[in-house]
């Protein structure tokens, strides 16, 4: 059986969350769950998702676990908030095992697999700079299941990854964008990337410093990612899926 259009009482209520259905008679065939960034919310990322209106996919914009600092508004999937003093820079790699609570057993486990009906294969993860972090590491952890795909979009693995997660690489597949220039997602980074994923592609835009697509030639890579990996039911036998 297909999973079905998911509500938001099928997730427990201390997620926060956002859900916007396919294009109009379109099957909710495909999840893709949207991440924000470091000291962001959701309400940003419902709108990318709206913007996005990718066929036959339910978009699930979910909010960070976590408050930043006293009058920063904003929340952070880390576990806790470090500030370089010489910068003054809040480090993103603080941990997750809050955010892997919320996003691996309530989100994706109890609320999108068990509640909803959906396949693993069928669920995939964009997330921005630490949302990116986030979604990495919850593909990594994911029993090494097949998850439909991660694109992270200038965020790599975090240090706090379990080893466990590393002694079997996921087969889900990766699309990282990195700035050219200036990067948080090192050579470095992307190696330890390979080390826990089978199949890994990074893709450098012509700018410096990360941030999400802002023309064409950045969004491509992730349309062509998305378009290999997203599952159709539309014009074909009840019960067969196929490639888009």
């Amino acid at each position: 059986m297909p999973g079905r259009l998911p509500k938001k009482d099928d997730f427990q209520s201390g997620v926060t969350l956002s859900i916007t259905a396919p294009p109009s008679t379109q099957p909710p065939t495909n999840i893709l769950i949207l991440l924000h960034g470091l000291g962001d919310t959701n309400a940003s990322f419902t709108k990318l998702g709206q913007q996005l209106n990718l066929p036959e996919t339910v978009c699930i914009a979910v909010q960070a676990p976590n408050g930043m600092l006293l009058d920063i508004g904003g929340f952070n999937w880390g576990d806790d908030i470090v500030v370089d003093q010489s910068t003054g820079d809040i480090d993103m790699d603080t941990g997750f095992k809050a955010a892997m609570r919320m996003l691996l057993e309530r989100v994706i486990r109890e609320g999108l697999i068990d509640k909803c009906g959906y396949k693993a294969r069928e669920i995939m993860i964009l997330g921005f700079a630490q949302g990116g972090m986030a979604g990495l590491q919850a593909a990594a952890e994911f029993d090494n299941n097949e998850l439909g795909g991660v694109i992270s979009i200038g965020g790599g693995l975090s240090h706090s990854l379990p080893l466990k997660a590393l002694s079997k690489k996921s087969k889900t597949p990766v699309l990282v964008c990195r700035a050219s220039k200036n990067s948080k997602v090192t050579d470095g980074a992307v190696s330890k990337l390979k080390d826990a994923f089978e199949h890994i592609e990074v893709k450098d835009w012509k700018r410096s410093g990360d941030g999400m697509m802002s023309n064409r030639e950045e969004m491509l890579p992730i349309m062509q990612f998305f378009a290999r990996r997203l599952l159709s039911r539309r014009g074909v036998p009840a019960g067969s899926v196929e490639l888009t």
